[in-house]
């Protein structure tokens, strides 16, 4: 039996045990245990920070959880908004023993897909708030709340945050809100120096190698170009730089080491993936490329509005015309997710030019203030 097959058994059996106990009729006003549980990528974990800020602002007192994979679990050590970070995979069958510090909690929030309010039930939590998830009636009902979805273009770091509640006031991030990783010597770069994410989840999300050689060159005379992707993503450092002129970083960093280079740099030019959000948590001065993607999805917002960060993107892209978020279909979202069969070339980052993207990174790094986004 799979994995995740057996995963979810047991979550099932856990919250049929469970729903024999009394519900409660409200929101627990004053909880002493919260717990944010989810399955998500990078990004989108990093993109949990306003959601934390404003349960801490609401709950100073209140314990904490939140449900992290296990390569992004050491990015929590500092302990940001004094969270404790637990390790979880569905895939993995002793994942709920893993979240039995949340055992029994107050609340537990459910940011992305609502099935896992099937293993907060299992861990008897005492009332489970998520997001309203229309044309799933099963996944609907397992919530004992579930928040209404903006009717207005939102970021996805704020929509997040709903499911703590209002909060008093407005939270906006502090790079010192989440101390820095602890992490493990690497070999670092000489200073000055500007990092260039050049990977990403999808080929759909490359821009080409042509224009990123060209804007390390651009930077050389000011500062040292230094290059970084995933680790099956060796070929497209060759394909930038076959002369090995620059330092790369072809997948040879783990999270937290990634984080302390990048708090390093002068600037970060990154695509659209989770380095840009870990480049956000830093506070260093970063231009994001955008193109299937949604700069207004997954950019600033509201939380980081003051962060140094520029969106970089062909706006009304013509195919960016999905209107999926976590399988839920939104009118307001524009973003693409197909795949090389449908799409077998990334016109939307080429649409994006080097002169465009070569000015941002320069005012990044001459003002330390957020560029002007396209």
């Amino acid at each position: 039996m799979a994995s995740r097959t057996l995963s979810r058994l047991r979550a099932l059996a856990g919250a049929a045990a469970a729903s024999v106990r009394p519900r409660l009729k409200a929101r627990p006003s004053e909880p002493k245990t919260i717990l944010v549980l989810h399955e998500l990528l990078l990004g989108d974990t990093l993109m949990l920070a306003p959601l934390l800020a404003s349960l801490r602002a609401r709950h100073p007192s209140a314990t904490i959880y939140v449900a992290a994979r296990r390569e992004v679990l050491p990015l929590f050590s500092g302990r940001p908004y004094g969270v404790h970070a637990l390790p979880f995979s569905e895939r993995d069958p002793g994942g709920l023993r893993a979240l039995a510090p949340a055992r029994g909690c107050d609340l537990a929030l459910i940011p992305g897909d609502n099935r896992y309010a099937l293993q907060a039930r299992a861990l008897g939590a005492k009332w489970i708030v998520a997001l309203e998830q229309p044309g799933s009636a099963w996944k609907n009902r397992l919530p004992d709340e579930r928040v209404t979805l903006p009717e207005r273009e939102t970021a996805l770091a704020d929509i997040f945050a709903l499911l703590a509640g209002a909060t008093a006031q407005t939270l906006r991030y502090r790079p010192a809100d989440w101390p820095a990783p602890a992490a493990a010597p690497f070999d670092r770069p000489a200073a000055p120096y500007a990092v260039l994410h050049v990977g990403a989840s999808t080929p759909l999300k490359y821009w080409p190698a042509e224009r990123w050689a060209a804007l390390a060159t651009s930077l050389a005379g000011r500062c040292q170009p230094v290059l970084s992707a995933g680790k099956k993503e060796a070929e497209i450092i060759r394909a930038i730089d076959p002369q090995g002129r620059w330092p790369a970083y072809p997948g040879t960093l783990d999270l937290a080491q990634l984080w302390h280079l990048l708090a390093g740099a002068e600037r970060v030019v990154t695509l659209d993936t989770g380095v840009a959000h870990l480049a956000k948590l830093c506070g260093t001065p970063t231009v994001c490329l955008y193109g299937p993607g949604s700069s207004a999805l997954v950019g600033r917002g509201e939380f980081w509005r003051d962060a140094p960060f520029a969106e970089i993107t062909a706006p009304a892209f013509p195919c960016r015309d999905q209107r999926l978020l976590f399988k839920r279909e939104i009118a307001w979202v524009r973003r693409c997710g197909r795949s090389l069969a449908q799409c077998p070339r990334p016109r939307c980052m080429e649409a994006i030019s080097f002169e465009e993207v070569s000015e941002a990174a320069a005012r990044a790094a001459r003002t330390g203030a957020r560029p002007a986004a396209r």
